[in-house]
């Protein structure tokens, strides 16, 4: 029950698309706004999407680089396509971001067939935006996986006042051990946030087909994401 939907920028800007699934038997569910990494609203996006689903949420994932280029849709496996990965990463204007997911995030609160409830989860870059997400908008709950330059926004940390849970990866060659200290001292007085390290993991430990996956950290971590969704969603 997949679908591709637009969404009005607030700024008058234009519409920019999202893609949507929805549970097979019901429809119906809580939303959760999936925020893509720095290769688009790809197959790994649209798979952590459609595993959603399958567990009965409405899962909704917007593209983010609209304003760049629409319709991003690469891969990690070329030199060529991590040289594009970056661009969009490096000119990514996070404050029109930031609208759009808080666009998002008002679609998904009156989304036919939902329940209300919403949460945010984000890898990479979505990590980033999932913890802003948590701090700057409405969401019920959100979840950031390996979100990097967290520890230049621990000031966010008192605007955080939903569940927040978060997992680190120990050898993040894009988040250091300096870094990923800075992050847990930053949040630890925060009884709405949850860290969780995986040790001997690098990066994108949990990207479906990504190049560094590692099932048993992933597996973890992802079973931890649906336990603490069925407690804030659904619970």
């Amino acid at each position: 029950m997949a679908d591709m939907i637009d969404i009005q920028a607030t700024d008058g800007s234009g519409t920019f698309e999202a893609y949507v699934v929805r549970p097979a038997k019901t429809g119906n569910g809580p939303v959760i706004v999936v925020l893509q990494e720095i290769f688009g609203v790809n197959e790994g996006m649209r798979q952590i999407c459609d595993d959603l689903a399958r567990e009965g949420y409405i899962a909704i994932c917007p593209d983010l680089f609209w304003r760049m280029k629409p319709g991003v849709d690469i891969t990690d496996k070329t030199e060529e396509e991590w040289k594009e990965a970056f661009h969009y990463f490096q000119t990514f204007d996070h404050d029109k971001g930031m609208e759009d997911i808080a666009a998002t995030v008002a679609v998904a609160k009156k989304l036919e067939g939902g329940t209300g409830k919403v949460g945010a989860v984000g890898y990479c870059l979505g990590g980033l935006l999932a913890y802003k997400t948590s701090a700057l908008t409405d969401v019920d709950a959100s979840v950031a996986y390996y979100g990097v330059g967290l520890d230049t926004l621990l000031d966010l940390s008192a605007k955080i006042t939903t569940p927040l849970l978060m997992h680190i990866a120990e050898e993040d060659g894009f988040v250091d051990k300096d870094a990923q200290k800075r992050i847990k001292e930053g949040l630890k007085d925060n009884a709405n946030v949850t860290i969780h390290s995986y040790p001997g993991v690098d990066h994108a430990f949990a990207r479906p087909d990504g190049v560094n996956w590692n099932t048993a950290a992933a597996n973890l971590a992802n079973a931890r994401t649906r336990d603490f969704f069925q407690t804030n969603l659904k619970g």
